[in-house]
């Protein structure tokens, strides 16, 4: 275990000797100096853990010696000691840096403890450091696979919004990656070091969305058995995520509104207000500019959430990225579930490449991770893929690729399956898919009657 290093700053030689008997005795790696100016120039060429400084001393004295540290934006940990300590002097100390601050005479087990304490703290604060960069790491570009321009256009629109305050929209099907893309806006923007609150309003009942975006004071309603904080006052200066944002019901929408417009919320049963300085990123799956002309979603919140679109391509519409995302997986599986796949057959890659992921990244995952468990080798067989990517649930590639050979009727189902994937790829939208199908609108009309498709 690497020795901690301590810097001693006194002007008595007792005191120097003194400390540096007792310190080196517990195993610390210790350096000695009478004055500020010595300690400044030691900091400049070496590193430390501590500083053990006196406060009263000819030239420098000890809060001018944490000034010019506070300066040279030093690490080390400053530890003040003074014969003629009052707590004006102690309160300033802390003002200027200073962890503790001790009087003296000590003795060596008081001066050992406030170590042992200040060791504890910067132990915990380079945890905070590791684990913080563990998380921009984990929520980088690096974990948002893929080359495809689509997705080298998704990275250069987070790299532009990423620091404004702006409220982001996020447009994309399931699977696509909302949430993922949200954590990285976060973390790489000045709020990273605050919260990052995930709220999916699809999933929570209306009459506990309130609550959970605002808060309540105990005794509010019959289960409120003490007060809680809402989603709001949890991301303060930092970022609130509103998923499937498009669920809300209009009641929800007109309280998620004001509170944008005001900048404050009110728990219920509160008569107080509180200001929230949150930075919004919704997501959903919705076309909600359709949701806004069917009467469905209020025009002014849309307007407010969709400051900045950022919109998400479909697995099949970057294909090229497969293969990187596979190899990002088989990294991924290998290391969790402590497997040793190299990659995949040639024909399970043309699988995966030709099946249409509808969804998208979120089932390309699964499927990794279910082929990687079963597979008997090292390499992934055809054999350990599910049956829907090998085309074995699809009733029209069965009927096409079957005994039927009338092109009449197989190019009906194809035709019926097509105009099924537009509508699913639009939301439903009949408009977009005629322009997909490249068919006119009432042509589409006539076909979707015709083969009896829902959508």
């Amino acid at each position: 275990m690497e020795r901690k290093k301590i810097l001693v700053v006194d002007d008595e030689e007792s005191m120097r000797h003194m400390l540096t008997l007792i310190l080196k005795r517990e195993g610390f790696e210790v350096r000695a100096v009478e004055k500020g100016s010595q300690a400044l120039q030691l900091v400049e060429s070496e590193s430390f853990d501590f500083i053990l400084s006196d406060v009263v001393m000819p030239e420098m004295d000890g809060l001018s010696l944490l000034q010019a540290l506070k300066q040279k934006k030093s690490d080390a940990t400053v530890i003040m000691m003074s014969a003629y300590g009052n707590l004006d002097t102690a309160v300033e100390a802390m003002k200027r840096g200073a962890y503790d601050y001790v009087n003296k005479p000590f003795k060596p087990d008081e001066i050992l403890l406030t170590l042992r304490k200040a060791e504890e703290r910067e132990n915990l604060r380079q945890q905070n450091i590791r684990l913080q960069r563990e998380l921009v790491e984990k929520h980088s570009f690096d974990n948002i696979v893929g080359k495809s321009p689509k997705m080298i256009e998704v990275y250069d629109t987070i790299e532009k919004i990423a620091d404004y305050k702006a409220s982001v929209l996020i447009i994309g099907e399931s699977g696509t990656g909302k949430e993922m893309v949200a954590r990285c806006l976060h973390y790489h923007s000045s709020r990273s070091q605050e919260a990052f609150v995930a709220v999916n309003c699809g999933a929570i009942p209306e009459t506990l969305l309130e609550s959970e975006l605002f808060g309540h004071e105990k005794g509010a309603f019959t289960d409120a058995k003490k007060e809680k904080r809402g989603s709001f006052e949890l991301a303060h200066q930092g970022t609130l995520f509103l998923d499937e944002v498009g669920e809300l019901s209009p009641s929800a929408q007109v309280k998620l509104l004001r509170a944008l417009q005001e900048g404050e919320v009110k728990r219920l049963g509160s008569e107080r207000n509180l200001d929230v300085d949150v930075r919004i990123v919704a997501a959903t799956i919705r076309d909600l500019s359709r949701s806004v002309a069917e009467g469905k979603f209020r025009e002014d919140l849309f307007y407010r959430l969709h400051v900045l679109p950022l919109h998400l391509p479909p697995l099949r519409d970057r294909k090229e990225d497969i293969p990187l995302l596979v190899n990002h997986f088989i990294d991924k599986f290998n290391k969790e579930h402590h497997l040793s796949a190299e990659g995949l057959t040639e024909e399970v890659l043309a699988r995966l490449l030709e099946y249409s992921w509808p969804g998208n990244v979120r089932e390309l995952e699964n499927t990794i991770e279910r082929a990687m468990i079963l597979a008997q080798g090292k390499k992934i067989g055809v054999d350990c893929l599910p049956a829907e990517v090998l085309g074995e649930r699809a009733p029209w590639k069965k009927d096409i690729w079957g005994d039927e050979i009338s092109i009449k009727k197989a190019s009906r189902l194809l035709e019926g399956e097509l105009i099924r994937r537009a509508l699913k790829r639009t939301g439903g939208n009949r408009s977009q898919a005629a322009k997909i199908l490249e068919i006119s609108h009432p042509s589409l009309l006539s076909k979707i009657k015709e083969y009896g498709v829902e959508g």
